[in-house]
């Protein structure tokens, strides 16, 4: 692996650890504010995956991302959105 490789690694593995770290923010205020959430993160993880050739699925690749099987990262740390967050991201998504 060459040295700009390793330096995006790093900082990938640094951004999933920041978002870990802040389970307060919720994926609709990242997408909110961002335009993408963890749960882009995985798929963008799972779409580079397959144009390498490497079997990783969308429950797989969450995984690495959240930490946990997306269904218990939901049930721990996942508030309802409130209709203005639902609101904002319909506005901004159509």
């Amino acid at each position: 692996m060459d040295k700009q490789t390793e330096i995006e690694a790093a900082v990938l593995r640094r951004l999933i650890a920041h978002l870990d770290s802040r389970k307060d923010v919720q994926n609709i205020e990242l997408m909110n504010l961002a335009g993408f959430c963890r749960n882009c993160l995985s798929k963008w993880m799972m779409a580079e995956a397959e144009q390498r050739g490497v079997e990783l699925d969308y429950d797989q690749a969450r995984e690495q991302v959240y930490g946990m099987p997306y269904d218990e990262w939901k049930e721990k740390h996942q508030q309802k959105a409130t209709p203005e967050q639902l609101e904002k991201f319909n506005q901004l998504n159509h």
